[in-house]
């Protein structure tokens, strides 16, 4: 154990009541030279810094013995204003008053020998509390979250100090009482810089006297609070129970622990064993399993394997000990030396329906798209028997998890970065940032599984030629049959195109089926040449009068200005989603624009399905509406492997980007413009 860091200089009272360091005589390690000299500038600044520095900053440091005492007189202060009323609600405070003149008085006359300690008196001491006072106020009145939260900045220990703690705890000894409760309060920190932690019985006599009624009615109120909002406190402060050790039955302990949120609220600290971790205890589960096996791709089409099985903390329970939690009383049960929360029925809710599920798909395994949803937690209407439970307790009591394989493949989705980026694409002249080759990666790795996704980077960080990347890697890597993508565009970017394709692709054969084309070829006579080449281009309004493109089958079908489809009830929109291809892609900086409903409309053409029906995802989008607290995270998690969207604001991407080129064009007034 590494011995305390001791300051390697003394606090000394100069004749005017200040407080100064004086360095000592011999050199000191590094480390006690900077506590020094921190403690050195919060002096120079007012006796009530240096203090307040003491008190929290070096609270559990080990020092001389006159500054220890100083650091004393600091602790007492703080202690007082822990004691203060409605610390938890309020900003500015009154000023603290020094203690009694006796108190203050038999503090300096145990004062040890110190330097300067011939000008210490009462009237020293109180001017110094006054200061540290002045600090203190004047921190908490800048501090945006007001004074319990200052006290809990400035050293953690201080927040337990003048409050109530609800102590539960396991009671291994006792079988048949297995837990033990006590109500403690903070009385004050000791000279180890500890907080002492008294039965709240004593507080009664601690507190005894008209003049410290305040600070008992403060203790207490936190108590009373939470009587008012729980029925187990209620009891206990009726019965006065409160104020004594208790031994506690799992049921007793089980109803403290559902409202220990409300302690919480009400101001009262609570301290918990350890199995109880983020507000609730371990839970068994029935634990699901989809895509443990490996596919050579996937895509909307695509059976993945499923498993269910009866888990606690991720290990697996035998046949007896389920049956033993369905058996138990609900509340707390011991399994496997752990407690654990039951409630039978809800665990029973819960098996029956992935048995269901399990059986269902027992012979040709679940679908990519129900898998998805499964893990995501998104539940767009009724597939598979998923409103045989509610999504509470399917969220509380099982758990879908990706099997090893196909969390591999999400972890790839979800960041593309980690995947290892090719040296080279052949056929590309230009060099390609480092997040432009995370995209391409990350588009080629979709099109390799059969995936759709949507390219949704800011405007002017390159989707054209990550786009144009993918088309020469895949023109590098045929398929056993040649098959050409297809690009469709706004009119107005038909030039674009035609120019960036030039530019970084050269080697990219491509055409333009359009009416604005002198050589284009319409209809049925375009077949011969469409195939030849590697790339069509081809427009929303074209794509609607040309039959023959939607009914022929595509490497790639790729969406320009994606937002286009955003009105899934247009022709065009349904144009395009009766294309045939391997993968399908859309580029735009706005996946979303107006409506959730966009959203669904450009997943409706990536990957059929994956998000329900349209009436079912206006369903789940209303009911997040309206609820209080509306919660996305199932939708976002389910979608988030097929968007790839980076920022020019990200740091990531701004390193990547050159300097802004300014140039100046000066445009001179006429004589005309000048006169106006």
């Amino acid at each position: 154990m590494t011995a305390p860091i001791e300051f390697p200089s003394d606090v000394v009272l100069t004749p005017s009541g200040l407080l100064r360091l004086e360095p000592g005589p011999f050199p000191s390690p590094w480390e006690r030279v900077a506590m020094a000299h921190r403690l050195e500038q919060r002096l120079a600044l007012s006796p009530g810094q240096g203090l307040l520095h003491l008190a929290t900053d070096e609270l559990e440091a080990a020092i001389p013995q006159s500054a220890s005492w100083w650091r004393e007189l600091a602790r007492a202060y703080l202690t007082a204003l822990c004691h203060t009323s409605d610390l938890e609600q309020t900003q500015e405070i009154p000023p603290i008053p020094a203690p009694q003149e006796s108190e203050l008085a038999q503090r300096v006359q145990g004062a040890p020998p110190m330097r300067g300690g011939e000008y210490l008196s009462v009237e020293v001491l109180v001017s110094l509390w006054t200061s540290l006072d002045t600090c203190v106020r004047g921190e908490i009145a800048r501090h945006p979250q007001g004074a319990a939260s200052w006290l809990r900045e400035a050293h953690p220990l201080w927040r337990s100090v003048g409050r109530v703690t609800f102590h539960l705890a396991d009671n291994k000894k006792n079988p048949e009482f297995p837990f033990a409760f006590m109500a403690s309060y903070g009385s004050r920190m000791t000279g180890q810089g500890r907080v002492q932690h008294l039965p709240l019985g004593k507080a009664l006599h601690e507190y005894s006297g008209a003049q410290n009624k305040d600070a008992l009615i403060n203790l207490l109120s936190p108590v009373q609070r939470a009587s008012e909002k729980s029925a187990v406190i209620r009891e206990l402060v009726s019965s006065g129970r409160v104020f004594h050790p208790l031994l506690w039955r799992p049921a007793d302990a089980y109803r403290f622990l559902k409202d220990v949120a409300l302690f919480e609220e009400a101001g009262v600290l609570v301290r918990l064993p350890d199995w109880w971790k983020g507000g609730k205890p371990p839970r068994p589960q029935v634990s699901v399993q989809v895509g443990s096996q490996r596919k050579s791709a996937l895509g909307t089409d695509t059976l993945m394997d499923f498993s269910v099985a009866k888990t606690l903390d991720g290990e697996v329970l035998t046949d007896v000990e389920w049956a033993e939690l369905l058996n138990a009383t609900d509340g707390l049960a011991l399994v496997r030396g752990k407690w654990v929360e039951v409630d039978a029925q809800k665990l029973k809710q819960a098996l029956a329906h992935w048995e269901k599920v399990e059986t269902l798909v027992r012979e040709e395994g679940v679908g990519f798209v129900d898998g998805m949803r499964m893990i995501s937690g998104f539940r767009p209407g009724d597939t598979r028997g998923e409103n045989d439970v509610s999504p509470e307790v399917d969220r509380a009591w099982s758990g879908v998890q990706a099997g090893p394989w196909l969390e591999s493949v999400l972890k790839e989705l979800r960041d593309p970065s980690l995947a290892p980026v090719p040296e080279g694409i052949p056929g590309l002249k230009a060099q390609l940032r480092p997040y432009q080759a995370v995209g391409v990666n990350w588009l080629w790795f979709l099109s390799r599984l059969g995936l759709g996704g949507c390219l949704a980077d800011d405007m002017g960080l390159g989707k054209t030629v990550q786009l144009l990347a993918l088309l020469l890697r895949r023109k590098a890597s045929p398929p056993p049959r040649h098959l050409p993508s297809l690009l469709v565009v706004p009119a107005s970017l038909l030039s674009n195109w035609r120019a960036e394709i030039g530019r970084f692709a050269p080697s990219l054969t491509f055409l333009i089926v359009h009416s604005s084309e002198p050589d284009s070829l319409l209809g049925g006579a375009a077949s011969p040449a469409c195939r030849k080449v590697d790339l069509v281009i081809t427009t929303y309004g074209m794509l609607v009068r040309l039959e023959d493109l939607r009914k022929w089958e595509w490497d790639l079908s790729i969406l320009d200005e994606a937002q286009a489809i955003k009105n899934s009830g247009a022709r065009q929109t349904q144009a395009v989603k009766e294309l045939k291809s391997k993968g399908r892609f859309a580029l735009t900086g706005t996946p979303v624009e107006n409506r959730a409903s966009d959203l669904w409309s450009l997943f409706d053409f990536l990957n059929p399905g994956l998000l329900g029906s349209a009436r079912a995802f206006t369903q789940f989008v209303r009911a997040r509406d309206k609820s209080p607290n509306p919660d996305y995270g199932p939708l976002r998690t389910l979608t988030r492997p097929y968007v790839l969207r980076r920022l020019k604001t990200d740091r990531r991407v701004i390193s990547d980007l050159p300097d802004k080129t300014e140039m100046r064009a000066w445009c001179s007034l006429t004589k005309v413009q000048a006169a106006l």
